[in-house]
């Protein structure tokens, strides 16, 4: 980091330095100063072109981080103009009008292109079960999260994404050894905390308790 910014001040006309910049302090978890020196690359070139997609991309990433959501949504859809189809994108963008239970037509259309570009990719596909569920189709959501969890075996979301659906499909007891599985893969503690009750009083009592009936994390 310190390097990088030394080499701003040194050479301040080069976008490529501003970019690293900003690709280190968003690895660093500095979204604040990360948006600064994206902004500074992306005023340094021809915006027009396709290449530049991914500064837009992770600049967008950031302002999500920061919670500043119109200025990421916008990012966000620039990159897909520069870049169209392009699968991380539709999926980040998909994923969060799914959470904001927004456009969710749209925010599917987006996932679907995703998945049929990027069929591997457990976290795409893990986005297609979350927004076949908050658009109440609960039972398609059962195959591609399944599917989720083929692919990330190992991952303590993904499974507990799938005790979820399990659960709201009825199949109480598979929900629960997927539950038991997420908590095995040593998940984030507030995720455990989370997880260890649903084990306890079941996924509704505790979307009551979230005041959230109905919704899954």
């Amino acid at each position: 980091l310190e390097t990088l910014q030394r080499l701003t001040e040194d050479r301040p006309e080069l976008a490529s330095v501003y970019a690293a910049l900003g690709d280190a302090l968003r690895r660093a978890e500095r979204c604040s100063e990360a948006i600064e020196s994206y902004s500074a690359a992306l005023d340094l070139v021809d915006g027009d072109q396709n290449r530049y997609w991914f500064m837009h991309y992770t600049r967008a990433i950031c302002y999500h981080q920061v919670d500043d959501w119109p200025p990421a949504e916008a990012d966000f859809r620039r990159a897909l103009e520069l870049n169209p189809g392009q699968p991380q994108v539709l999926n980040f963008l998909g994923y969060s009008l799914v959470e904001q239970r927004r456009s969710l037509d749209e925010a599917l259309g987006m996932i679907e292109q995703a998945v049929a570009s990027q069929p591997d990719s457990g976290y795409i596909v893990d986005s297609l079960a979350r927004v076949y569920y908050r658009l109440g189709r609960i039972e398609d959501a059962v195959d591609p999260m399944e599917r989720a969890a083929e692919l990330l075996p190992t991952d303590p979301i993904i499974n507990d994404h799938l005790g979820d659906i399990y659960w709201m499909v009825g199949r109480e007891r598979e929900a629960r050894f997927q539950w038991e599985r997420a908590l095995s893969f040593e998940p984030e503690e507030a995720e455990a905390t989370r997880i260890r009750l649903k084990l306890e009083i079941g996924l509704e009592a505790v979307l009551e308790q979230e005041g959230g009936v109905g919704e899954t994390q």
